[in-house]
């Protein structure tokens, strides 16, 4: 038997419109943008995908089963523009075949600065999600799958059973990730790691020409699925929901891929799909994965490269979270809003300045000409929010006129 689990992220940030140190409006974030963005990502994927989806799921009675995490900020975002995602969202939630995962609200990289906005942010979207599909999320995943065992830790104190990350081949070793692992200490809590190379298959490589395996057709993929027969419980495919029909568009096959693949796994007797709680309940750990440092799902090195591999991107992080005290003393509503937004991952993201293999992922849904442009705009922005917050009272003047010199 080999079970293969599908989970699906579903991100969009409030894009910054063009700020420059002139600016003076408190209204930091490119509505026009945002809302042609999500407009076109709901038509190519969330909506097709989503119908695709279900139909699978109701033709095979809810055998076809697959996860989703979808941040607050794209929640907020399809509220505004496109309902109608939301509520194709609802009629796979209502169908029972469907998990919804738990991560923070405005996908930030707040477990890394600041414990008390990250268990905010957590609870916000572990409300949101409760409140929108009627199901409380039962496994965390941290924002871009930047985990290490601390995560698990706070993950098992929030009373999530379990958590996915990234299997890591400089952590893994000789080991595979389709088996379960559990962090130093915790054996109860269930890791779910990433198989990035058959994941990698549908998300990067699906269309290209130059691969030795193109096309990739369900039926070739579904026996390289069951071959994990002996040798593992589980695939786990994780990839960015936008696979299907935004970075591999709709003629490339893509959809029919996945309309195909139920039908050419359910062919081996044992094979099936799971959500990731149910992987979690139904496979036993192998041992441990001890992860003292960061890892990530992000480019080659599966570090935080991506967001703090340079200066720049360092010191925005560095002065976004250092006027929190600040911001959550204002008492104000708005610009506690305004300052959330601002930690959202694909700001700093877009200070980048790597190259190569990953250049090329980083210029996606990028609207800047250069990391440096991305991060002087970041820069003027949070220096207009500097100056709503409250300033400290002046100290009084000594009574006796000036002081005297020593």
């Amino acid at each position: 038997m080999a079970s293969v689990c599908f989970y699906f992220q579903i991100h969009q940030p409030y894009r910054l419109r063009r700020y420059s140190v002139f600016d003076t409006r408190p209204d930091y974030f490119d509505d026009a943008a945002n809302g042609a963005i999500i407009a076109r990502v709901a038509e190519r994927c969330y909506l097709p995908a989503n119908r695709v989806i279900l139909d699978l799921v109701r033709k095979y009675e809810g055998r076809f089963r697959v996860a989703y995490s979808l941040s607050g900020t794209v929640i907020e975002q399809l509220q505004r523009w496109i309902p109608e995602v939301i509520e194709s969202f609802q009629q796979l939630a209502a169908t029972g075949a469907v998990e919804f995962l738990s991560e923070t609200h405005h996908h930030s990289l707040a477990f890394l600065y600041s414990q008390e906005e990250f268990l905010e942010q957590v609870a916000q979207h572990r409300a949101r999600i409760e409140s929108l599909f009627g199901l409380r999320p039962q496994v965390f995943r941290n924002t871009e799958l930047i985990y290490n065992n601390d995560v698990a830790r706070v993950a098992q104190q929030l009373g999530f059973s379990a958590v996915l990350c990234e299997g890591a081949d400089h952590t893994l070793g000789v080991r595979t990730p389709t088996y379960l692992y559990h962090p130093p200490g915790q054996p109860q809590m269930k890791l779910l790691l990433k198989d990035y190379r058959r994941s990698d298959d549908i998300a990067f490589r699906f269309s290209n020409r130059d691969w030795h395996d193109w096309p990739l057709m369900a039926d070739k993929f579904a026996l390289w699925l069951h071959n994990v027969n002996g040798s593992g419980d589980v695939v786990n495919l994780f990839m960015d929901y936008e696979t299907f029909g935004e970075h591999q568009r709709a003629e490339t096959g893509i959809f029919e891929f996945l309309r195909w693949l139920p039908h050419e796994l359910f062919r081996y007797p044992g094979d099936d799909f799971l959500t990731p709680s149910e992987v979690a309940a139904r496979y036993p750990s192998h041992g441990e994965y001890d992860v003292p440092f960061m890892i990530s799902w992000a480019d080659s090195e599966r570090d935080l490269s991506a967001w703090l591999g340079n200066a720049m991107q360092s010191n925005a992080l560095h002065e976004v979270y250092r006027v929190e005290a600040q911001v959550r003393a204002a008492g104000d509503e708005a610009l506690l809003a305004d300052w959330r937004r601002l930690q959202t991952s694909d700001h700093f993201y877009y200070m980048c300045t790597k190259s190569f293999a990953d250049g090329a992922v980083h210029q996606y849904f990028n609207p800047y000409d250069s990391p440096y442009d991305s991060y002087i705009n970041y820069m003027n922005v949070l220096d207009n929010l500097r100056t709503r917050l409250p300033q400290p009272a002046a100290r009084p003047a000594r009574k006796g006129g000036k002081a005297r010199a020593r």
